[in-house]
């Protein structure tokens, strides 16, 4: 008996990694993975070097510069990555063809058209910006510049959903990678010429054009390839019947957005805003190192969703759980050790990297650390609600969640600066990842107690 209990010990390692469903996950996660620690060690030679190049008050100067573009974009997106992943894989599954192709094209012109009126709202508030989150006013036209990330963007988000679909995850981390690497260069070759903020702007600005219009060069080939090159003839009114069901789609995915932004996506803004750039400086950098936490388990998010999202039309609900519990499994592996490490080895990593000036952010560092621990863990929190039928509910979770952090940044941001930001992101991750976590365990409960009855 005791033989037979360790064998069955020493078997599990390989019965877990033979599924072919976590096969999948782990395969073209992995892609993205290798990319995007790439990617995370050269941003975070980025980081360094504009941090060494500008100071602790550049550098928050720079963060509100590159998140104030990325926030008008995001609040007029409707997240279409989502919904091409969803109902282009939906039809894609079933063989019709011609019905995925209109997917991808009626939200490639809906994303054209929100990325030009982003556009224009970013080169129209950009002199009200430089006035409320920077100390000079000529600083407007580096927001105006940067703001051109937004134009060239233009379809990339439904771009990056169709290459996930047709399993083009290693063209998406060669394209990743690629951006990294220039915008490293870019940024080297300013700091040697002792460049200021508008090399480091420049720098940044060159790659993310190179990534968006790659991206969304490549979607263009594979729709054709995939379809045919009359694809973009595709006739929208074949989407009538599911018209009401994906603009509800569209629409709960950006307020999603919306309140993400608030709470996760603007804090330079505030913290410039409300406090000091030096406390800016200081939770910029706080953030760079959580990026190292996060970049690496980002992948598993639509790599999971992806598989989650076709048990879940199949209705086979034991492989969603399979699927949820060992992407946990995968995620805490790496998540418990490095954060361990870096709180271990924050304050010396910092001052010999950054300089002994940007080492007071390792306090901040530390609170953040505890809702990465939990957010990460649990990645799967939101996007596993998607294809059960609620994309609601997260809405509804993060806006409650939203309006109690808005209330706490007003508050404790203009008397603790970076720490009271990071405090709040923790507080915002733990409390809205539980609720959601809680709701898909109850879901899935519901919906086997459903099918047993059937199944019998």
């Amino acid at each position: 008996m005791r033989k037979s209990a360790l064998d069955h010990l020493r078997s599990l390692p390989s019965r877990f990694f033979q599924n072919p469903l976590l096969q999948r996950v782990i395969r073209n996660a992995g892609y993205l993975f290798s990319a995007k620690t790439g990617s995370a060690a050269l941003s975070f030679g980025q980081s360094i070097l504009a941090g060494r190049m500008l100071g602790v008050a550049g550098l928050g100067t720079l963060g509100a510069i590159t998140q104030f573009s990325g926030l008008i974009n995001r609040l007029t997106s409707f997240r279409m990555g989502d919904l091409v992943v969803s109902y282009v894989g939906e039809f894609s599954s079933q063989g019709k063809d011609e019905h995925a192709a209109a997917v991808f094209k009626v939200a490639s012109l809906v994303e054209i058209t929100t990325s030009a009126l982003a556009y224009g709202l970013v080169v129209g508030l950009a002199s009200l910006a430089a006035r409320i989150l920077t100390p000079d006013q000529d600083l407007s036209r580096l927001f105006a510049i940067y703001g051109l990330t937004v134009l060239v963007n233009l379809m990339a988000e439904s771009a990056n959903g169709l290459l996930q679909i047709f399993d083009r995850y290693r063209l998406i981390a060669a394209i990743t990678l690629g951006q990294s690497v220039l915008t490293l260069i870019l940024i080297a070759v300013a700091y040697l010429a002792q460049g200021g903020l508008l090399a480091v702007v420049i720098a940044y600005l060159a790659g993310k054009a190179v990534w968006a219009i790659s991206i969304s060069a490549a979607s263009l080939w594979q729709a054709r390839r995939a379809w045919g090159p009359a694809w973009w003839r595709a006739p929208l009114s074949l989407l009538g019947s599911r018209q009401r069901e994906m603009i509800r789609f569209a629409l709960s995915t950006n307020v999603t957005g919306t309140l993400t932004l608030v709470t996760r996506d603007s804090e330079m803004l505030w913290l410039n805003a409300l406090s000091t750039p030096e406390q800016a400086g200081f939770y910029k950098l706080a953030l760079a190192f959580t990026n190292v936490l996060l970049i690496p388990v980002d992948p598993l998010i639509s790599t999971t969703y992806r598989e989650v999202a076709r048990e879940v039309g199949g209705r086979r609900w034991q492989n969603v759980r399979y699927l949820l519990r060992s992407g946990s499994l995968i995620s805490a592996a790496f998540t418990l050790p490095a954060a361990a490490g870096l709180a271990l080895l924050g304050p010396w990593i910092i001052g010999l990297t950054y300089g002994p000036s940007f080492v007071p952010a390792h306090s901040s560092l530390l609170i953040l650390l505890a809702g990465v621990l939990v957010v990460n863990i649990f990645y799967w929190n939101r996007t596993v609600l998607l294809p059960l039928g609620l994309p609601e509910y997260p809405t509804k979770v993060y806006l409650v969640g939203t309006i109690l952090r808005v209330i706490g940044i007003l508050t404790l941001v203009p008397l603790y600066g970076a720490e009271g930001m990071a405090a709040l992101l923790s507080a915002f991750f733990v409390l809205t990842v539980l609720v959601l976590v809680r709701k898909t365990a109850v879901e899935l409960n519901r919906v086997e107690s459903v099918a047993a009855p059937a199944g019998g």
